[in-house]
């Protein structure tokens, strides 16, 4: 990676003040700690820690905690000697002193074993590490963590350590999911817009139609930006390359042939309690069925439309929870 600053995205006040929440931790020898749900961005602020301080011409070591078992990490984070297990036919740096008078990013910090985590304090208490094997090295390093589990809570619970986790939090970045910062999402969806269309070898972008931006404000974005990003990315290659982009495909796994989890034989008695009562012998009763299904789908779209999509104000209007309106919308194929 280039000592350039990663780029980040946004002028929404939330998430300003993350940023500048970065800006004064950053030139700071202490450890930090970056929380945030799935794709909001926590490596990037972690990079942007790194290129801020004063370490920025020294190495950004990566390591996802939760990509291995506890004693590949073990071996990849500290090394090993030649020897130390089957295999080892020779001396392993490990990526913490591969770190050394840089940065140390640990993803996923949460799943790290208790093993680890014990020789993860010392090594930022002392500034010691023992690689697998028994020999002891001396490390300058600064250690960013992120996570997007709740750390005080899994302490309480004996899940992770306390000692561990008060060292790390000197001091904690929280970022902002994308739902509280609407005001990004545009600007956001344009720029993996143009990439994508770049990529395309495309001559130009035609722009977000307007039903396109409407669902674009509305989704709740679970996924944060890197859902974003995907979405867009693959409603840029679907779409006629001439005309405006007018639909975003949110869900690439809508489909009426998507198949679906079977559901287990049931037992004699089950199968018996499990037999419907007889239909009405005059079919009223399905008629005035569909008739609320069909009100009830009239009156969702007309407050949808009334809401410029925007589902979180759709269900306060009707009274709804947020996700109690989402299972409305899938129930009436609305979304």
């Amino acid at each position: 990676m280039s000592a350039d600053l990663p780029p980040l995205l946004g002028e929404s006040p939330a998430f300003r003040a993350a940023l500048e929440h970065v800006s004064r931790v950053a030139p700071l020898e202490r450890p930090v700690l970056v929380i945030g749900e799935r794709g909001t961005g926590k490596e990037l602020i972690a990079a942007r820690l790194h290129y801020l301080s004063r370490r920025w011409d020294r190495p950004f070591v990566k390591v996802n905690c939760a990509a291995l078992p506890e004693t590949l990490l073990d071996s990849e984070l500290f090394g090993h000697e030649a020897g130390a297990f089957t295999g080892a036919t020779r001396r392993q740096i490990g990526r913490i002193e591969q770190a050394d008078g840089g940065t140390l990013f640990l993803d996923e910090i949460a799943t790290a074993s208790p093993a680890v985590q014990e020789k993860l304090l010392r090594a930022v208490e002392y500034g010691e590490i023992e690689r697998v094997g028994g020999r002891t090295a001396t490390v300058d390093v600064r250690v960013v963590g992120a996570t997007n589990a709740d750390l005080p809570a899994l302490a309480e619970a004996g899940r992770f350590r306390a000692d561990l986790l008060d060292r790390l939090a000197f001091d904690v970045v929280t970022l902002p999911p994308l739902r509280a910062r609407p005001e990004d999402i545009p600007p956001l969806a344009e720029h993996f817009a143009l990439g994508m269309v770049r990529e395309l070898e495309r001559a130009l972008f035609p722009g977000f139609a307007p039903p396109a931006l409407a669902a674009l404000r509305g989704h709740d974005w679970p996924g944060n930006v890197r859902e974003l990003r995907n979405a867009v990315e693959r409603s840029v290659a679907a779409a006629d390359p001439d005309q405006p982009i007018a639909d975003i495909v949110l869900d690439p796994f809508a489909s009426p042939w998507r198949p679906r989890e079977r559901r287990p034989a049931l037992e004699p008695a089950e199968a018996e309690s499990a037999v419907p009562e007889p239909a009405a012998p005059d079919g009223e009763a399905g008629g005035i069925l569909e008739a609320v299904r069909a009100f009830e789908a009239t009156k969702l779209r007309e407050a949808l439309e009334r809401h410029r999509f925007n589902q979180r104000q759709t269900a306060q209007a009707l009274g709804l929870g947020y996700h109690q309106l989402r299972g409305m919308l899938k129930k009436h194929g609305l979304i």
